[in-house]
């Protein structure tokens, strides 16, 4: 090889290797973390300089159906937050008619127990966990955040913060007692008892680590539930900001990650965690 094009070359990697700065190592696909079918997840993970806060993503689909290939689930959130240093992983958990939405967020916690027992597999700091969710998703992880019992019972630990992304179904109760989508009924029955055990704003009865509540405004229930959830949050003491936006279910979900203002308070959420942030 000439001088010449030695040069050219050696310019060439070295563009190469400053344009991969900051962007994820890999996508580990389908790594277990549990036993049986749906128990996988994705991780995106970051350079190894030191160890990473951790983003968890729980997807939606009514708890019935998605999965975590769900589109605009990962991207453009996990381009995004790895840029910004976190490692993202996106799980999956099993779903109806095999576990109910109680059992949902057992696993879920099952998850997150692993996750951060062995975040520094993939440059994670297990001590800096968020955890976040969208539609049915939002919903588990709220579930989580009202009730530490099911969290310590899976042998996980409190987390930094949480954040739900437009959940519908923060009352259950209130839900179940109205006119509602079928929906509802194929995953809460018709027990009152067991509304209430699946219920985050009937269980929530301390205060839960920080939480951001995103709120669709062109949705009939989702901010008046998210707005009566965060008082009761705030009577207890706890910190929680609510975020409506004049997005589609769909949009809140899709766009995050996205340059705008709706990224940027999401951002800032994680910035007031505390070591969520590098």
């Amino acid at each position: 090889m000439s001088r010449r094009n030695l040069l050219t070359f050696m310019l060439l990697l070295c563009g190469f290797l400053l344009a991969g700065m900051g962007r994820a190592d890999s996508v580990l696909r389908d790594e277990s973390w549990g036993t049986g079918t749906r128990r996988t997840m994705d991780v995106y993970t970051v350079p190894a300089r030191s160890l990473a806060p951790v983003i968890v993503m729980v997807h939606g689909g009514g708890w019935r159906i998605g999965d975590k290939g769900n589109p605009g689930l990962a991207e453009p959130k996990a381009a995004h937050y790895n840029a910004m240093g976190y490692v993202f992983i996106v799980i999956d958990y099993p779903l109806l008619p095999e576990a109910d939405p109680l059992t949902q967020a057992r696993e879920v916690a099952h998850a997150l127990a692993f996750i951060q027992q062995h975040a520094a597999r993939w440059h994670g700091d297990g001590r800096h966990v968020v955890l976040m969710g969208h539609s049915a998703g939002a919903h588990i992880v709220s579930l989580l955040a009202s009730s530490p019992e099911l969290v310590r019972q899976a042998g996980a630990v409190p987390w930094l913060g949480t954040v739900a992304l437009d959940s519908a179904a923060l009352d259950v109760g209130r839900i179940m007692r109205g006119p509602h989508l079928p929906l509802y009924d194929q995953a809460f029955g018709n027990d009152p008892g067991y509304w209430s055990q699946v219920s985050p704003l009937a269980r929530l009865g301390a205060r839960p680590a920080p939480m951001l509540l995103v709120c669709s405004s062109l949705r009939l229930e989702s901010c008046p539930q998210a707005r009566a959830f965060a008082a009761k949050v705030a009577s207890l003491g706890g910190t929680v900001r609510m975020q409506p936006e004049a997005l589609s279910h769909r949009d809140i979900n899709i766009t995050l990650g996205k340059p705008g203002a709706y990224t940027n308070a999401v951002d800032n959420f994680l910035r007031s965690l505390g070591g969520a942030m590098p």
